[in-house]
């Protein structure tokens, strides 16, 4: 099974793979004896962080996946729901963190092509594409560098991929300086009866490469994933993959094509680990034995060895399982379409992973092992200290209201990112009902009416904070924002970014935020059908913050009935829902105002986020509302000045929210960051109607003043001009990106 070509295995060569000496050992014990470089590569791919959730798994069994309409949960390519209708909405979000900080163009790149992968490979058209971005501090060297690469990777792929990006999020902390978060979230459809899985079946049937053909690009991709930086990040460089959205829209058509045919018995996509962990995951799922021919891949470079084939992550790539006598039909679909096609191995009944190079055994592993049974580790852990609530009385203002306003919609992390969105094509396809900018985009499912509501959300300083509630958060925000435009949420995919589970801090941050997002799935029957965890994002022992990225997804049965954010028309009551105490601690006002990062989040009550976001969803649903916009960060001022630079309509506020035990400071009243509130604008002649409903639902509602005039009007404040509010919302990343100074 060696050469004289073959390294011996060392101590250092293990550790070059990633692998800790106890789990080499574990590995040598299970097979008998000392591996090949090939089976050394194998392991390290199949039993790193990214493939095998070895440090995550324990925590993640708690999570609910379930629901009437769930129809593949966690464990597949992507999450499955029922969305009526015989049709099936298909999604999940993946992490491209690592490689987009090496090589950012690519790295984000191949991180769309490989969400869209994931979701046609389960049978389904990719619809929708969404993100979330987090980037170092803006005066950091290397941060316009990133963005300009990112956002340009993730356009040039979906644009010509032809996917309209829809919805995202960009955020900047120093803590990301040295490891920048790129998550991608595909959407698709499909037939609920024309689901396909990985799970392969039947003796002696055929094992087929699709797509582009191999080269040395990502060798080692996955194993880097889950490694943390140091001042040689830049040297990893060629594990970074290199994408073609042209081959993967013929890839598209291609599959499903084939699929339509019924020759499929299982398909898997090449992504992470490429052919090792597609080719493990299909026997493993099945209870069979895979045996690969490596003299029949396609490649694209001289000389590849075993090693590098099974390690590659080129991209554009698909495993099937084909049904016996259907090669011919199913070669040719693929050869019309200008696609690599080849049988490279067989499944068997021997539960062994078998891998042949020019006459030669480089790899014969037990499968199951590989596959299901990797480590699973209950690391230890510490929970985040607990920080002091805030009292809103002992803070002081440091500058007016108006001009904390204006500070805070020009600011990095509250500026427009219309000059992030406008690069991606959000209109493609013709199905884009709401595009980027609103709480949650709408796109029409097939012709009509129904559609499907998208957003993805975080706050990754509440959950620094206190990671229960900020995971909590998370998810509640993401129910708000799917209702506040109408639809009813169905369930989530989630991309757990964080720092070394190694270090006792960092994996209590990701079990708070576990336990967090776990309790508000189930209070608002909102599951997780799919995810990612992406660990060991940190540099030079400097973790990220947590961030959980929820990627949320519901179903409105009229998307023609929606709701959005602008002001619509002149003289609407302005009423805010939910109970306000003018909560600063973890605040953005805090933050940046004040440069105190610090105290207590927000507590989210989950019960009051079911009352509310039930009661919006249904008075936009009988045509009460169709002005409605959830308070997040920056709290009600916020809010009313997004509302205002719609449509350019002023508003004049008379009344501010008090607290429980009465009146609040001002900037409290305006800026804290109070969960579970929506700001909504509706006709005089419907305001009864709305306060009576609210009461009715148990939903706190207060009319805080009237629309109208060219300016927004705060209690005790000058008016500011709409004009204002626009030009510092629209101005800093434009002129960031320029390099203009600040």
């Amino acid at each position: 099974m060696t050469d004289a070509q073959t390294p011996p295995i060392t101590p250092a060569l293990v550790a070059e793979h990633g692998l800790a000496p106890d789990e080499y050992a574990r590995f040598v014990a299970l097979i008998g004896r000392e591996p090949t470089l090939t089976e050394l590569g194998i392991v390290s791919a199949m039993w790193n962080e990214h493939c095998s959730y070895k440090s995550s798994r324990k925590h993640l069994r708690g999570l609910p996946t379930s629901a009437p309409w769930v129809i593949q949960g966690p464990g597949e390519n992507a999450g499955v729901i029922d969305i009526g209708d015989g049709l099936a909405c298909v999604f999940k979000m993946e992490s491209h963190n690592h490689p987009s900080f090496i090589e950012p163009y690519q790295g984000a790149a191949t991180g769309v092509g490989g969400i869209l992968r994931d979701v046609f490979t389960m049978g389904a058209r990719p619809i929708a594409a969404l993100n979330a971005l987090r980037f170092g501090s803006p005066d950091h060297p290397k941060t316009r560098h990133l963005v300009s690469g990112v956002v340009a990777g993730i356009g040039g792929y979906g644009n010509s991929f032809g996917v309209p990006t829809v919805a995202g999020s960009v955020g900047f902390h120093t803590a990301y300086d040295g490891n920048i978060l790129v998550n991608a979230m595909a959407v698709g459809l499909a037939r609920t009866d024309g689901i396909f899985t990985a799970k392969a079946t039947g003796v002696g049937n055929p094992i087929v490469y699709l797509g582009s053909k191999t080269g040395r690009d990502g060798i080692h991709g996955a194993t880097m994933a889950s490694a943390s930086f140091d001042d040689s990040a830049e040297e990893k460089r060629p594990t970074v993959q290199v994408g073609d959205p042209f081959a993967e829209k013929l890839l598209l058509e291609a599959c499903l094509e084939l699929m339509a045919t019924g020759a499929v018995v299982a398909i898997q996509d090449m992504g992470a680990a490429g052919l090792t962990s597609s080719a493990v995951e299909m026997g493993a799922k099945g209870d069979l034995g895979i045996e690969l021919d490596l003299d029949a891949v396609p490649c694209r470079e001289e000389g590849m060895t075993a090693y590098e084939m099974m390690l590659s992550e080129s991209q554009e790539r698909m495993l099937m399982v084909l049904e016996p006598g259907k090669r011919e039909m199913a070669e040719a679909i693929f050869r019309k379409w200008g696609l690599d096609f080849a049988v490279i191995g067989k499944t068997t009944d021997t539960l062994r992973f078998v891998v042949k190079h020019q006459g030669r055994i480089e790899a014969d592993l037990p499968i199951k092992e590989l596959g299901d049974e990797a480590p699973v580790y209950d690391r230890p852990w510490t929970p985040s200290p607990e920080r002091p609530v805030i009292d809103p009385a002992e803070v002081s203002a440091p500058i007016p209201d108006d001009e904390a306003l204006l500070a805070l919609v020009g600011s990095p992390d509250l500026c427009s990112k219309r000059w992030v969105w406008e690069q991606y094509d959000h209109l493609i396809g013709s199905s884009t009902v709401q595009p980027p900018g609103g709480d949650a985009a709408i796109v029409r499912v097939l012709e009509g009416p129904k559609g499907l509501a998208l957003t993805t959300d975080v706050t990754p300083r509440y959950c620094e904070a206190d990671p229960v509630e900020g995971g909590k958060q998370a998810v509640a925000e993401a129910y708000r924002n799917i209702c506040a435009v109408g639809g009813l949420p169905l369930a989530i995919t989630d991309n757990l970014n964080f720092g070394n589970p190694q270090r006792p801090h960092y994996m209590g941050q990701l079990v708070g935020c576990i336990r967090g997002l776990g309790e508000a799935c189930a209070a608002l029957d909102f599951p997780v059908v799919s995810g990612n965890v992406s660990l060991y994002n940190e540099t030079n022992e400097r973790g990220i913050l947590p961030t959980p990225t929820i990627g949320g997804v519901g179903v409105l049965e009229d998307c023609a009935v929606h709701a959005t954010i602008p002001f619509r028309r002149e003289g609407d009551a302005v009423v805010l829902l939910g109970r306000t105490q003018g909560w600063l601690g973890a605040s953005l006002w805090l933050a940046l105002l004040c440069g105190r990062e610090e105290g207590a989040p927000p507590p989210v009550d989950l019960a009051a986020e079911r009352r509310a976001g039930e009661l919006v969803r249904t008075l936009i649903a009988e045509s009460v509302l169709d002005t409605v916009h959830d308070l997040s960060d920056g709290g009600l001022a916020v809010a009313l000045a997004e509302c205002c630079i719609g449509r350019g309509i002023g508003a004049r506020i008379d009344v501010l929210p008090e607290g429980a035990a009465g009146p609040l400071p001002s900037h409290a009243a305006l800026f804290g960051e109070d969960q579970g509130r929506y700001l909504l604008a509706v006709p005089a002649d419907r305001l009864d109607t709305l306060l009576a409903r609210a009461r009715a639902a148990g939903v706190a509602a207060t009319r805080l003043g009237e629309t109208g005039g060219d300016a927004l009007i705060l209690p005790g404040s000058r008016a500011i001009s709409v004009v204002s509010l626009k030009d510092a919302h629209e101005s800093w990343l434009p002129a960031y990106m320029a390099g203009e100074p600040a």
